[in-house]
């Protein structure tokens, strides 16, 4: 009688299964024991820690000793002159002076100082021609003649002329601030001086002096 085997109890089978099975666990054995390390660890050494102390050095500190201060000046000297009592010394002549009724003192008496009189621009009340600005014109136009040397150079135009009207109201220190020439500057000049007394302007209710801008015009006819 033959005995039958169950196919699934047939080793031959796995055999296969088996031989990679131990090829595969003698390939981690070498492996293993390749990468396994001994340490020689002594225990008694562990956790111990060696220094080499050295001791400090102490450094003293040194200390400067600051100089002694300078010695004082000495004092000034006083040089005394000797003089031999031999030696002649000239005689000064005192005068004797009496004074009686009759003697006459003359007295200086000390210069005083003239004080810069004060020139205003701009006051509250400004100074007036007598007759107000339409009398000034009448007054200018009557008074200027033509110069003849301007009329036949064919010159016009007009003169800027400054002066002071004082306290009294007298035209003094009249000047030229712009002129055209040809003999016009100076018959504005003339006319200006040859002016009546302005009444003075004031400041404060008081007489001053004031600077007095006034344009002359010269036209031909």
């Amino acid at each position: 009688m033959e005995l039958k085997k169950n196919p699934k109890a047939n080793l031959e089978n796995r055999k296969k299964n088996f031989f990679l099975l131990g090829l595969v666990v003698a390939l981690a054995v070498v492996l293993i024991s390749f990468e396994y390390k001994v340490f020689d660890v002594t225990a008694s050494k562990l956790g111990e820690l060696q220094l080499d102390i050295m001791e400090e050095e102490i450094i003293p500190i040194s200390q400067t000793t600051p100089p002694p201060p300078p010695p004082p000046p000495p004092a000034p000297t006083t040089v005394i002159e000797i003089v031999d009592d031999e030696e002649e010394v000239e005689e000064v002549e005192i005068m004797d002076l009496e004074i009686d009724d009759d003697t006459e003192i003359e007295f200086v008496e000390p210069e005083e100082e003239v004080a810069e009189e004060e020139i205003f621009t701009i006051v509250e009340e400004m100074p007036e021609f007598p007759g107000g600005q339409a009398e000034l014109f009448r007054y200018l136009g009557k008074s200027i003649r033509y110069p003849q040397m301007a009329q036949d150079a064919g010159i016009t135009g007009t003169v800027f002329v400054t002066f002071v009207i004082d306290k009294a109201g007298k035209v003094k220190d009249a000047r030229v601030l712009k002129g055209i020439k040809g003999g016009c500057d100076e018959e504005a000049l003339r006319v200006v001086a040859a002016m009546p007394s302005w009444t003075p302007g004031k400041q404060r209710g008081k007489a001053v002096s004031v600077q007095y801008n006034l344009p002359i015009r010269f036209t031909l006819k």
